[in-house]
């Protein structure tokens, strides 16, 4: 797209963004330490080897959506125990994005955060990268009451409490299954392709309405297109 191109996605007055390997790239490898800290939680909470730990990780996150989820389901876990453990990471991996600080600026919309992360989760990356001035809430997993995304209801829900239209709001993700819900209710989506095993999985998918490589860069000529339109 150039700065005279027609505006791709002239309706959407929402912004609907997911946090990881969304809006900072994949290979920043952030994930693997919030995997290795999973793993050691396992061990320690359930008194399992790491090799079992790690298979019971991967297991819940098949079946239950989310590893946390399966915990809570099966092992009677209080989640707030896991976030505040899986979450004590590094952030410097991250680099800031000025560039992306920039697209957000000229994009006219409202700009949410819907993560199946916490809150301070999505306040410490967001600050790293130094893009928070941008977002007026972050929908969490424990404003989910724990059910992760692709739970449809989930979708309907955060919907419902900020008032979004969604025939005028799209919705950005790294993990394309995340898409089908936001599709189905009405929200053009968004993919930033990534070679992540478990996000790949249906991105070839109808449902999914654009695929960006980098996302900076595409907010960025969306935004040009927009103003010179005006």
């Amino acid at each position: 797209m150039t700065d005279t191109a027609a505006d791709p996605l002239p309706h959407v007055e929402d912004w609907v963004f997911d946090l990881d390997n969304t809006l900072y790239p994949a290979s920043c490898r952030l994930f693997d330490q919030v995997e290795r800290r999973m793993g050691e939680f396992i061990c320690e909470y359930l008194n399992l080897s790491w090799d079992d730990a790690r298979a019971l990780q991967k297991r819940y996150f098949r079946e239950h959506g989310t590893t946390l989820r399966g915990l809570m389901t099966v092992n009677g876990l209080d989640p707030q125990l896991f976030l505040d453990y899986v979450h004590d990471i590094d952030l410097t991996v991250i680099d800031p994005c000025h560039s992306l600080d920039d697209a957000l600026a000229r994009l006219d919309g409202r700009k949410l955060i819907f993560t199946n992360g916490s809150v301070r989760h999505a306040e410490r990356v967001l600050e790293r990268i130094g893009i928070a001035h941008h977002f007026s809430d972050v929908v969490d997993i424990v404003a989910s009451n724990y059910v992760p995304k692709p739970d449809r209801e989930v979708y309907r829900r955060m919907i419902d409490r900020f008032g979004i239209d969604p025939a005028r709001s799209a919705m950005i993700e790294d993990m394309a299954r995340n898409l089908e819900p936001a599709y189905e209710l009405g929200m053009t989506t968004i993919w930033v392709r990534n070679t992540i095993e478990w996000a790949v999985p249906a991105s070839e998918a109808s449902y999914i309405h654009f695929a960006v490589d980098d996302l900076g860069s595409w907010l960025s000529d969306v935004a040009d297109a927009r103003a010179a339109a005006r």
